[in-house]
């Protein structure tokens, strides 16, 4: 399912690469502007937490688009690789550092804003979910370093931007009819004390435990590997 939706995705964007290709923009310029349009992401957050009215989700909303636009660079990058043969090691290098560093700032930029709006136990979430993306990628490069194929799990990369970018933009569409003063109209369990920021802070728990536990899942099955490839010295 996950390879049928990227495999999409990359027919969808695939104009734009050829558009990229034939005006000479090398991937690793593409990955720079991710990392750009990333900054504005913190830059709307960190605006908005300082001039915004408490009850305001439009930044929000703004910022959660920015973050989807910013996604569709991270995909670009790599089909121009491929589809112009630019791919090289320091490419792939390049492109992994940046990615952290984006997903950092976005991040900072969100706990910055829940915070600020004393939103304190929301910025938590914000930041447990920070600790297990990054622990995702981590995860990854350093069993791939030691030859241990590792790239399964819940809550990869594509999956926590898309979450992330949707659900910020639905907490600003919601906002336009509810502001952040009033509850909303939702119960479950029993419990009604849901407000507008919801919207965008329970996708955000949602991360938090999916990517973590996606980097623990991902640890077992180095271990599992392991086990099975060189007993108990691939182990100790």
């Amino acid at each position: 399912m996950r390879d049928r939706i990227k495999k999409t995705l990359q027919n969808i964007l695939n104009p734009l690469v050829r558009l990229f290709i034939r005006v000479g923009i090398t991937p690793n310029v593409i990955t720079t502007i991710g990392l750009i349009l990333n900054f504005i992401v913190a830059v709307i957050f960190i605006y908005g937490a300082e001039n915004g009215a408490h009850e305001d989700m439009s930044y929000i909303g703004w910022a959660g688009g920015m973050i989807l636009f910013a996604g569709v660079f991270d995909m670009l990058d790599g089909q121009v690789a491929r589809m112009a043969k630019l791919s090289s090691k320091f490419g792939a290098l390049y492109d992994s550092v940046i990615d952290r560093y984006s997903e950092l700032i976005m991040f900072l930029g969100i706990c910055y804003y829940l915070v600020s709006q004393h939103y304190f136990m929301s910025g938590l979430a914000a930041f447990i979910g920070l600790i297990g993306s990054i622990m995702v990628s981590y995860t990854r490069a350093r069993a791939e370093g030691l030859g241990i194929p590792c790239n399964d799990g819940l809550m990869q990369r594509p999956e926590r931007i898309i979450a992330i970018g949707l659900s910020a933009i639905a907490c600003g569409i919601t906002g336009h009819y509810y502001d952040g003063n009033r509850k909303l109209p939702l119960s479950i369990f029993g419990y009604d004390g849901f407000e507008t920021i919801s919207v965008f802070v329970i996708p955000l728990l949602l991360i938090a435990l999916l990517a973590n536990y996606t980097a623990i899942q991902r640890l077992s099955a180095c271990y599992i590997y392991l086990k099975n490839r060189e007993g108990k010295e691939g182990i100790s």
